[in-house]
């Protein structure tokens, strides 16, 4: 697997990062915040900030940004996997078509949705992926862009509709078999070209594939799939 792949889907894992961005009261300084994230199919992240925020009025004053997420699953941190996205943030003209989408991966926004949140996307530029000691590289952008992403977007909502309503019992016996969790209301909210996010109930799993899917038809029947063991 390349380090734009293994970056990628380190970045499809998490949920929240620290984002730093340049501060227009502190003329440049950096100002960090941590926001919730969410990995479009392309590899560019979508985020809901509110127009009252530190960090949005940084970003319209100047767009560029990063972003850094990393395992949180041992306590030393060193030897941790960890990405740092650098990129440009600008505010999205169409808010209605994340909405979905985002909601299945933080169901407790709807209540932002009245608010003055926007979504906006973070379009890499660099990226740097520690996958641990001695594993440290800047990834290959063009290796890292998702080529088929806009036909796994416009084929999402089917599949996890199929896999919901057939292919539920398979869900649930993945989940037991590569997370050891017992979950029979588990659902899939998330399909991609790397793999699937899971929920049941307010917590979350992801299931990689091994390989990295070419199309969306792949996904007919997921216990024909293989996927990596966490």
């Amino acid at each position: 697997m390349s380090n734009a792949t293994e970056a990628r889907r380190l970045l499809r894992a998490h949920r929240y990062g620290a984002l730093s961005t340049l501060s227009k009261k502190l003329e440049g300084f950096p100002f960090g915040s941590i926001t919730p994230y969410l990995l479009d199919h392309d590899g560019s992240l979508l985020i809901f900030i509110s127009a009252l925020a530190e960090h949005t009025r940084n970003i319209g004053h100047d767009p560029r940004v990063s972003l850094i997420t990393h395992n949180q699953s041992d306590p030393n941190i060193q030897m941790q996997g960890r990405v740092t996205v650098a990129g440009n943030a600008h505010r999205l003209i169409d808010q209605k078509s994340p909405c979905a989408r985002y909601l299945r991966h933080f169901p407790e926004a709807a209540e932002l949705m009245m608010l003055d949140f926007s979504f906006y996307r973070i379009q890499p530029v660099a990226i740097r992926y520690i996958g641990g000691v001695g594993r440290i590289h800047w990834v290959n952008m063009e290796a890292y862009t998702v080529a088929q992403a806009a036909i796994f977007a416009r084929h999402e909502e089917a599949y996890l509709f199929d896999i919901n309503a057939r292919q539920q019992e398979a869900l649930c016996r993945l989940l037991h078999q590569y997370h050891g969790v017992v979950a029979p209301d588990a659902e899939a909210i998330a399909l991609d070209c790397d793999g699937m996010d899971v929920r049941s109930k307010n917590q979350f799993w992801r299931l990689d594939f091994i390989e990295t899917l070419t199309d969306p038809l792949q996904l007919k029947s997921i216990s024909t799939l293989r996927y990596h063991i966490p």
